[in-house]
């Protein structure tokens, strides 16, 4: 049985190739132009690899690393011709994702403990509310009683948003006017979340990242107010990050690193770009779990990331 291949539904798994498509045609476009008329992986093949890997938006620092780990293979094995390039790479990809990612896959299930809190964080435009919205219907569609929380009160767009989503899963939402007190808002939803026994509770917070030091100050208090409704929460804080944006993604998740304590991330708008790669230096990089990725417009397309799906379809040929 192939290593790359595990039980994922035949529907996800089409998405998922079809997400990744755009991404997949650029790297092996370019890779096939760097190996054109060699027979060997020699130095020339390897620095035209590293070219196409950072221009693929995996990163430095991580194409350094894979670089690196082809280079003692190259020399392991004395010769390694270009043919086996492919699979080298995937297995070498493969493996870093394990490094960063670990053995255990996302789930759409939780701890017993009630209610699960996810602060959902990011800047605005990323698709966070979206993000938020496929969630909760996917929460809903596994059996769990889901209610959302508008501590975006910075822009009145957002909770409108928020809004329309409530609307289109049927769950409830916890609101209130523009400019209120987002700390105020998450302490009324995790309240009302005790009271109606709900399972998931998913918070909305601002985006905003022009003052990284009120940024913390705003989610550290929203964390403190919810506190005293119960201990230990946010049991998940999920910062959502906009795969087509390449290294500006890095930057966001620096930013929101270090502004909070990121325990889970979501790759969004993949399928609309080449910058795919992006998923891979992240996860090395910061080796935060990735937990889910966005490969669509429906409300199944955001996916949870199973990192061995993920090479498998990014290393699938495209057919001409």
């Amino acid at each position: 049985m192939n290593l790359f291949k595990k039980i994922f539904s035949k529907e996800k798994k089409e998405t998922l190739d079809k997400g990744l498509e755009k991404s997949k045609t650029s790297f092996f476009n370019k890779l096939s132009k760097a190996v054109a008329g060699k027979s060997k992986v020699d130095d020339e093949v390897l620095d035209d690899l590293e070219e196409i890997l950072i221009s693929s938006d995996v990163g430095v620092a991580t194409t350094i690393k894979i670089i690196k780990r082809i280079e003692e293979r190259v020399a392991k094995d004395k010769y390694l011709g270009t043919a086996e390039l492919d699979t080298i790479l995937r297995e070498e990809i493969a493996s870093l994702l394990s490094e960063s990612q670990g053995d255990d896959a996302a789930t759409f299930q939780h701890s017993d403990k009630k209610p699960y809190v996810i602060m959902v964080v990011g800047v605005n435009g990323v698709g966070k509310t979206t993000t938020i919205g496929k969630l909760a219907y996917q929460y809903k569609k596994a059996g769990k009683k889901v209610i959302l929380g508008a501590a975006d009160t910075f822009r009145a767009a957002a909770i409108d948003q928020l809004q329309i989503w409530a609307d289109r899963v049927d769950i409830p939402i916890v609101k209130q006017q523009m400019g209120s007190d987002p700390a105020s808002v998450a302490f009324d939803t995790v309240q009302s979340a005790i009271k109606q026994d709900a399972d998931v509770v998913l918070i909305d917070t601002a985006g905003r990242l022009h003052n990284k030091v009120n940024l913390m100050n705003e989610l550290s208090k929203v964390k403190r107010v919810m506190q005293k409704v119960t201990p230990n929460v946010p049991d998940e804080v999920l910062l959502v990050l906009d795969g087509s944006t390449g290294q500006n993604a890095f930057e966001q998740a620096k930013q929101f690193t270090a502004a909070t304590e990121v325990t889970s991330l979501a790759v969004t708008k993949l399928d609309g770009t080449a910058k795919g790669g992006v998923v891979i230096g992240i996860s090395d990089q910061f080796k935060i779990p990735v937990k889910f990725i966005g490969v669509g417009e429906g409300m199944e397309d955001l996916q949870i990331f199973d990192k061995m799906e993920f090479v498998d379809s990014f290393f699938k040929q495209v057919k001409a």
